[in-house]
């Protein structure tokens, strides 16, 4: 069968042929195949690697001899790595380096899925990280993952082995992304589990301070750190940890809390020392009085230190007796020894309230003890408002005059236009009500009330003085100059005679007597009547001197009255 195939191969069988001698060459592209070395010319290794086919590698890429010798003979076994079968001159391509490549990467996807950790070499720096040595695979560092904290110098790292977690590989893109920080991590972690379960909570230690923050210090206690919170530094107030503490202070701790799930360790000194709390309401009686220092002003009061550790609250409603609605800092300052009085304790708490300004003598007291009720005072007109004035008087503080105190006899936003801010005034005290931190004036009270007794009476005469003439009548005022009223005259009542009843025969200034015909003292007015005066004087004039039936004229009877009055008088 074999001599008629070869005697007259038809054109299936040479294709028989071929595949048969061929075969297998495109599945054997791309991979490590076992080769032989047949010959060493110059800086090459001559390698067989079957199917006929011989394909040339540098000896470089098979490493340095032992003893000085020659890597390589002539009859040796090696793996290389067949990127091709054939080239243009007819040789196969085949490398050393690609060979040694793929058994890393072969091996590195094996520790990969057992999540083992690698040993590798940093032997470059590129952008954003190094390169690492996998012996045989490269490899891309971070920088974030060199270390748990931040280095400086990669220096001593770079060209000594040393393990490396696989965080990610992509064989295609051969890429490989490895990490020394998860390794320390993870020692670091096995090394906390094991000394956080040496540590109990309540156990005093001794520490290293390795760093300070704003917010606390952190301890070494020998592999493992803790965290000294500012607050627990010490009973008093700390503003900032550097102000107790310094890098590199050996100091005495005890362990607060242990937190078995994230590991952390809290910290206290301030524990180690009694609690200044202990006893304060003892120490601390409300009412009493005692010296303190101003540690901190805020928007809302001011923190006063009795004691190292023990702090009181001065709200700002409580700092001023007369300055309201202003910011603390401009009525103490950080550092100042006050006077303070205890308001109120409370230990589960731990808070104090304080009060400055029942340290001071209260002004309303003060002003009551030095100005009773009924005694006039003078002060300066800081405001007038739509329902009175308000008078500056000693210590800073107020009186107000009510729209109603302010004249007897007219009206109250007629009367508080005569004032001016600035004006200086007589008033008397009416009423002064501590509690509430009030004081009552009063102005028209200094000329007493001439509404007061019976001081005017129906049918009493009084002399007046024009003050206003109008065309209903006139307005004039009369009584005593301390104490005027002021009444209108209407024009019907200006004379018994209708030809007389005209304002104009008056002027500004005239005096003229008049009869009062009516007293309203409830709403402060009084009326006055000419004609009436008038009219009274007619008949009492006809009384004593005859009647219209004598024989006597009433001229007569009027002259001879007048006479009379006029001898009187």
């Amino acid at each position: 069968m074999a001599d008629d195939l070869s005697l007259n191969p038809t054109r299936d069988d040479f294709s028989a042929l071929l595949d048969e001698s061929l075969g297998g060459r495109d599945l054997m592209e791309g991979q490590v195949v076992h080769g032989k070395v047949v010959a060493i010319e110059k800086d090459f290794a001559i390698v067989d690697v079957g199917l006929k086919t011989e394909g040339r590698v540098p000896l470089k890429e098979f490493g340095p001899g032992e003893d000085g010798k020659a890597p390589l003979k002539p009859g040796d076994t090696v793996e290389v790595f067949l990127e091709r079968v054939e080239n243009a001159m007819g040789e196969a391509v085949i490398s050393r380096e690609k060979a040694r490549r793929e058994e890393a990467w072969t091996r590195l996807e094996a520790v990969y899925e057992q999540n083992q950790p690698v040993n590798g070499v940093i032997v470059g720096r590129v952008k954003g990280g190094f390169t690492v040595d996998l012996g045989g695979a490269s490899a891309f560092l971070p920088g974030s993952q060199v270390d748990i904290r931040p280095v400086r110098d990669v220096g001593p790292l770079m060209g000594r082995e040393q393990p490396f977690a696989i965080l990610k590989m992509d064989r295609p893109r051969g890429n490989i992304v490895v990490s020394r920080r998860a390794i320390l991590e993870e020692a670091r972690a096995e090394q906390r589990t094991e000394l956080v379960s040496q540590l109990q909570e309540g156990e005093v230690r001794e520490g290293v301070v390795k760093n300070i923050t704003d917010y606390g210090a952190f301890v070494d206690l020998g592999g493992i750190d803790g965290l000294l919170h500012v607050t627990d530094m010490s009973w008093k107030r700390v503003s900032h940890p550097s102000q107790v503490l310094a890098v590199g202070d050996t100091v005495k701790v005890q362990i607060v809390k242990i937190n078995p799930e994230t590991q952390r360790i809290s910290l206290g000194m301030k524990q180690l020392q009694s609690d200044p709390w202990d006893g304060v309401e003892a120490k601390y009686p409300v009412g009493a009085k005692f010296k303190g220092r101003i540690t901190n002003i805020t928007d809302y009061g001011a923190f006063v230190e009795l004691e190292a550790g023990v702090e009181g609250l001065v709200h700002v409603s409580e700092m001023s007796w007369t300055k309201k609605n202003v910011h603390p800092g401009k009525i103490v300052s950080t550092s100042q020894e006050v006077e303070v009085v205890v308001l109120d304790v409370d230990a589960s708490k731990r808070r104090i309230s304080l009060g400055l300004k029942q340290a001071m003598a209260n002004p309303w007291e003060a002003f009551l003890e030095a100005h009773p009720i009924g005694s006039t005072v003078e002060g300066e007109v800081k405001n007038a408002t739509e329902f009175g004035l308000f008078i500056g008087l000693d210590s800073d503080i107020d009186g107000m005059v009510h729209l109603s105190d302010l004249d007897w006899t007219v009206s109250g936003e007629e009367a508080i236009a005569r004032y001016n801010k600035g004006d200086m005034v007589k008033a008397r005290v009416l009423d002064v009500d501590v509690e509430k931190e009030r004081i009552s004036l009063g102005i028209k009270q200094l000329a007493g009330d001439p509404m007061q007794g019976d001081s005017y009476r129906k049918g009493q005469t009084v002399t007046c003085t024009v003050t206003e003439i109008t065309s209903g009548g006139i307005e004039v005022k009369f009584g005593e100059d301390d104490a005027p009223m002021t009444a209108f005259i209407r024009k019907s009542d200006l004379s018994r005679d209708r030809a007389d009843q005209r304002p104009e025969r008056f002027a500004v200034g005239d005096r003229v007597d008049a009869q009062i015909t009516n007293v309203d003292k409830a709403a402060r007015r009084v009326s006055l009547s000419i004609k009436s005066l008038e009219m009274a004087e007619e008949k009492e004039a006809i009384e004593q001197f005859g009647s219209s039936d004598s024989g006597a004229s009433l001229g007569d009877i009027l002259g001879a009255a007048l006479r009379e009055k006029a001898q009187k008088e």
